[in-house]
């Protein structure tokens, strides 16, 4: 009898089986896709030189990340699990180097058995016993005592929303036919590890066979434990290198990128603390930690930082954001580059605190722009990825509740946009990524806001617009930069003193690195009451230099930003500046350069929303061309003063750095 005519035959006689018991068994262990898990803590027992790994799986969904088995961190050890819409088996079979075989997922509401085996020379993954897919892995997984969790890829990460059943762990490569048998519930003996199955579920002890030793802790609904770091690192990330001197389209420090994301920092007055998060790591740079913290006015001091998550990545993309509610909660929106990975938005438990935090949501979102509107609640202005990079919405009246994403701009093949708030109103600025060509000849301007918390959307003329947006000549237009063979790179969004938008972005030649693409020019279209004022005089040499721009109750104009050469020349960043406008732009001033004989670029300035004039940008710094150290900085609203962040404390509070 071949496997296919086993696993039918088994099927039946299960089957029946079931019928006859009731179908007792068909409920599995459940978990809740946000914090429930179970976990082996001495992994000890798991490395092997082959093994097999299987479960009978039931999901509620098939779309977010989820993990049925795992050990060790992403793309390393083992694990069994669904990503990017496939089940894949991932093992990791020579030190740093990891493969997977991948399959479709199973239909959600259905229970599937899979499985997958390693020998030291393939993987194997099988659906309902049988073979779908192989990947040749030579060479034997790292020897480690990792954890083994089940249901999860650690606490509170890619958290299975379903349930499971029947989980084996065997210490060689199954054949075929034993795939199949176990497929049935027929688990072969010879070499079985560990095996769990609902019915052995007692409270908290979820005991498995044949070894109680290897019994797992299951968490149905633990209380998340929020480690503090020994000081403020950020993230080193590169994107898209580049066959010359300048290694990358861009790179460095970015644990305040990217752009489109914001705000990363918010002064509350009530407390007198500027409340602030960004994108760090672990002393190994090894993976990307959400960091929330605060800067006491009174004090002068910071605390050690709060690592909310591990987003089990490098990718700067995944940044967070911040949010505080009327009532002081602090909001964490934690991003995804793309559908791969999910996206969470967490809570403080308690206001004006950066301890603990609740999840509130697990979905998927990019380019996150949450903003609170005092009174009403949260426009949420964000991008998903389908079609190209597509701006969306999302309102909610206390973060908790939320509508369904709603289409605002879907232009060939997507957008950037970059945000503000200004009391009731949220505009928004983006520019379009033209077919075919795409993100690399993103050009044209466009704004729109809105006051109803996007009820309704109007452009600067205060004329209503019909969304989506889908052409590239539409209402919204600001300026036709495709007509002049000109990128885009967007910036920032500001109101003048007359409560006018003003938007500033880059212009330049192309998308590469290096001088060839110069001039960038840092420009700004300003909306008089009858038109767009477009000036742009400063010059820097990156298409990804960044900085904010602010205006004074006086009229007068502030950007801070890396418009300076720094030492890494014409990659990402360089030497921050200030500098001032008094007639709206039309000429600068530069007033004071902030830091100067850096060993490393500097980048992404970010404003505070009601930024105190002690706490008024925050960036990082990072070498342009090649990994490295990050560190944290701020300044005073007259770049006076700059001061590094502790970037290793041994106190739970410390004063910042002054940098000469």
């Amino acid at each position: 009898m071949n496997a296919r005519s086993l696993v039918r035959s088994f099927a039946a006689l299960a089957w029946a089986g079931a019928l006859l018991a009731g179908e007792a068994a068909e409920e599995g262990v459940g978990f809740n896709g946000a914090t429930s898990y179970a976990v082996v803590e001495d992994g000890g027992a798991f490395d092997l030189d082959a093994f097999t790994l299987a479960a009978r799986v039931k999901l509620r969904r098939a779309t977010d990340a989820q993990v049925f088995l795992n050990r060790g961190r992403s793309g390393s050890l083992f694990t069994l699990y669904l990503y990017e819409g496939r089940v894949r088996m991932l093992v990791e079979f020579q030190k740093g180097r990891y493969t997977h075989a991948n399959v479709a997922p199973p239909r959600p509401g259905v229970w599937t058995h899979l499985a997958g085996t390693y020998d030291g020379e393939q993987i194997r993954i099988y659906v309902d016993g049988e073979l779908k897919h192989t990947a040749k892995a030579p060479g034997r997984m790292p020897a480690s005592k990792a954890p083994l969790y089940l249901g999860a890829a650690e606490q509170g990460e890619r958290v299975l929303d379903g349930a499971l059943d029947d989980v084996c762990v065997w210490r060689r490569a199954l054949e075929a036919h034993e795939i199949a048998e176990s497929a049935v519930g027929k688990t072969p003996a010879d070499g079985l590890v560990a095996r769990w199955l609902a019915s052995a579920l007692e409270g908290t002890a979820w005991r498995s066979t044949p070894d109680a030793r290897l019994a797992a802790v299951y968490h149905a609904n633990p209380k998340p434990v929020f480690l503090k770091a020994s000081g403020y690192r950020g993230i080193w990330y590169s994107n898209q290198p580049q066959k010359d001197e300048y290694v990358y389209k861009y790179s460095g420090g970015l644990g305040t990128y990217c752009a489109k994301h914001r705000p990363f920092a918010i002064y509350a007055p009530k407390v007198n603390k500027t409340f602030f998060c960004y994108g760090g790591t672990d002393p190994d740079r090894r993976t990307l930690l959400h960091m929330v913290s605060f800067y006491d006015h009174a004090t002068g001091t910071v605390p050690r930082p709060t690592i909310l998550l591990d987003k089990r990545t490098t990718d700067a993309h995944d940044n967070p954001v911040i949010a505080i509610d009327d009532a002081g909660h602090v909001w964490i929106f934690s991003s995804s580059h793309g559908t791969g990975r999910p996206s969470y938005i967490s809570v403080s438990t308690k206001p004006y605190a950066v301890d603990e935090f609740e999840r509130v949501l697990t979905t998927n979102f990019s380019y996150t722009q949450p903003w609170w509107v005092p009174g009403r609640g949260f426009l949420f202005l964000h991008t998903r990825y389908s079609g190209g990079r597509r701006l969306y919405q999302m309102t909610s009246p206390d973060g908790r509740t939320w509508s369904e994403p709603a289409l605002l701009a879907a232009i060939e093949m997507g957008h950037y946009q970059v945000s503000w708030r200004q009391g009731s109103r949220v505009a928004t600025a983006f520019n379009f990524h033209p077919k075919p060509r795409g993100l690399n000849w993103r050009t044209n301007l466009y704004y729109m806001e809105t006051s109803d918390l996007g009820a309704t959307w109007h452009n600067a003329q205060g004329q209503k617009l019909e969304l989506p947006l889908t052409a590239p000549d539409n209402p919204a237009l600001v300026h036709d930069y495709r007509a002049e063979q000109r990128n885009v790179y967007m910036k920032d969004v500001a109101f003048d003193a007359d409560g006018r938008p003003i938007i500033l972005y880059i212009t330049s030649k192309g998308w590469q690195s290096g001088p060839r693409n110069d001039p960038r020019t840092w420009t700004t279209a300003r909306w008089t009451g009858t038109e767009w004022d477009i000036q742009g005089h400063i010059v820097s040499d990156n298409n990804y230099d960044m900085g904010s721009l602010t205006v004074d109750s006086d009229g007068r104009w502030r950007l801070i930003g890396p418009t300076q050469p720094g030492p890494q020349r014409h990659n990402t960043g360089g030497e921050v500046a200030l500098w001032t406008s008094t007639d709206k732009g039309h000429t600068w001033a530069m007033e004071r350069q902030l830091t100067r004989n850096s060993p490393m670029n500097h980048t992404y300035c970010r404003k505070v929303v009601d930024g105190r004039a002690d706490l008024y940008a925050l960036w990082a710094d990072g070498h342009g061309r090649q990994p490295s150290e990050s560190r944290l900085y701020f300044c005073d609203r007259d770049g006076r003063r700059v001061l590094r962040l502790p970037p290793t404390m041994t106190a739970e509070a410390a004063r910042p750095e002054p940098v000469e």
